[in-house]
């Protein structure tokens, strides 16, 4: 290669590396805010899915307590139930996935089933036969209970897999943008190189053309 193409490569070189580096360093970034926001939603998806399975629960262990206790357990049951209503209408809002919808309207469903037979307990225990409520509670309550419990954990097992699949995500393209830098740096490397090279050969042909100036005709 000539001195003058070599000086060519070394302009358009130094010219084009900056950009490509700017570029892949944005292009990094805003992959990268794109994964850990994903994680983040994920987590957040995660902790939803656990608090309904915690709250159903809640509900079957505050029931059975105020099934047992004479009623004295009926205001935190109450508020549990309340709770998880609470959370139930925050999963309609945030899970958006069709297979997270149904799991989350078959709790809802669910939910009203279990409060179907809440009342015909609670009404019994009200009309003092505690072994109506306690024969609703340790029956079809309870299978009720386990039915929820189950569509929970599913929820609870989806979001944990999304979790992983968006930390999987995050450091897939952590390390894509990590391989990218380092090969642009290479090329850097090369450029100095070459810079170098041509900056010998520069030296080498002024000091010849000087030489040849001096040495007489």
């Amino acid at each position: 290669m000539s001195i003058r193409a070599k000086l060519f490569a070394a302009i358009v070189i130094t010219a084009i590396v900056p950009i490509v580096l700017t570029a892949i360093a944005l292009n990094g970034m805003s992959t990268l805010d794109a994964r850990f926001a994903d994680a983040e939603r994920a987590a957040r998806g995660q902790e939803l899915a656990l608090d309904l399975k915690f709250g159903v629960t809640d509900l079957n262990g505050w029931q059975t307590a105020w099934g047992y206790d004479d009623g004295e357990s009926r205001p935190r049951f109450d508020a549990a139930v309340r709770a998880f209503r609470r959370d139930l209408a925050v999963a309609r809002a945030r899970f958006t996935d069709p297979g997270e919808q149904r799991l989350v309207e078959d709790l809802a469903a669910g939910l009203d089933r279990f409060m179907a037979l809440d009342a015909r307990a609670w009404s019994a225990l009200q009309n003092n036969r505690p072994e109506v409520t306690k024969r609703i509670l340790l029956g079809p309550e309870i299978r009720q209970f386990e039915a929820m419990a189950a569509t929970a954990q599913a929820l609870a097992d989806r979001e944990a897999a999304r979790v992983r699949a968006s930390r999987e995500g995050f450091a897939a393209a952590r390390r894509d943008a990590r391989r990218k830098m380092v090969t642009v740096a290479l090329g850097a490397g090369a450029l100095i190189v070459l810079l170098l090279v041509t900056a010998g050969d520069v030296a080498r042909l002024a000091l010849e053309r000087e030489r040849e100036r001096e040495t007489p005709a």
